[in-house]
């Protein structure tokens, strides 16, 4: 196993662990305010300290956890349920009318960044966790869809998918039956980064007030609470600053980690 893979996967589990361990305990209830304890130091009792609510600040990370990973893995969930599809179809029409049509609809979508996505959505529909997954969702639909186009026109014109094309089987046969199954590598690979980029992108719209609302925790909208006290009470940005990095870092090192161990070049250098 790589140090990449392996540090990866320790960072990117100790976060699941921490949003798994949300729903069945926390070290003080995260809405719960305390005043006589606001802004604490951390100290025995409440080891990260407490905001300006006296809310403990540990509770409250382990269910941003919780909320930030959900909102991010379903995202990327809406973006390959979609986006692999399209890719796959236009890649199997490949200068035809159908893919110019998928292709040039990504590039509208990829034309919009997902925090403008999300104050489109915003507008219409109001702020909310579920219209934050839907901005970050569409956003990673041609994201999918571009990879999983470029990694099927590559296999195309390979020999087994030549005797499936005589054999009589349809283009969405192919696709599905031996396409999909040679670049699921990949595409796991995409998503572990699609992850990554999910979380900074959910923290982002959570901190100008689109993600998910009070009373609800989130890292970036404890950030955002943040940044008047940073003078006062410096762990109020740190400890969620802090779980961000923590986070991206691991799913980046968990990627990379897992394209070295998909790559057949280099699975043919170590033989």
């Amino acid at each position: 196993m790589s140090r990449n893979l392996f540090l990866g996967g320790l960072l990117t589990g100790l976060m699941l662990t921490l949003a798994v361990m949300s729903f069945v305990w926390t070290p003080f209830d995260h809405a719960v305010m305390n005043i006589p304890e606001k802004l604490q130091a951390p100290n025995t009792t409440h080891l990260l300290g407490t905001d300006h609510f006296g809310r403990d600040i540990l509770s409250m990370v382990m269910v941003g956890a919780r909320t930030s990973l959900a909102v991010a893995l379903l995202a990327v969930g809406i973006g390959i349920s979609l986006g692999v599809p399209l890719g796959l179809t236009a890649a199997a029409h490949r200068g035809g009318w159908l893919d110019e049509i998928i292709m040039r609809g990504n590039d509208l979508v990829f034309a919009f960044p997902s925090l403008v996505i999300a104050i489109l959505i915003t507008a219409i529909l109001g702020p909310g966790a579920f219209n934050a997954i839907l901005a970050i969702g569409i956003f990673n639909v041609p994201v999918f869809a571009r990879v999983a186009r470029g990694a099927a026109l590559s296999l195309w014109s390979r020999e087994f998918i030549l005797a499936a094309r005589v054999a009589g089987k349809s283009r969405a046969h192919i696709s599905a039956e031996h396409i999909l199954p040679n670049i699921a590598n990949l595409l796991i690979v995409q998503g572990t980064i699609q992850f990554s980029l999910g979380i900074l992108a959910e923290a982002g719209l959570s901190y100008v007030g689109l993600g998910a609302q009070p009373p609800t925790p989130s890292w970036g909208r404890m950030l955002a609470e943040a940044q008047t006290l940073v003078s006062l009470a410096p762990h109020l940005a740190i400890v969620p600053g802090f779980a961000i990095i923590l986070t991206v870092v691991g799913l980046n090192l968990l990627g990379d980690g897992l394209r070295d161990r998909f790559d057949p070049r280099l699975l043919e250098g170590r033989a």
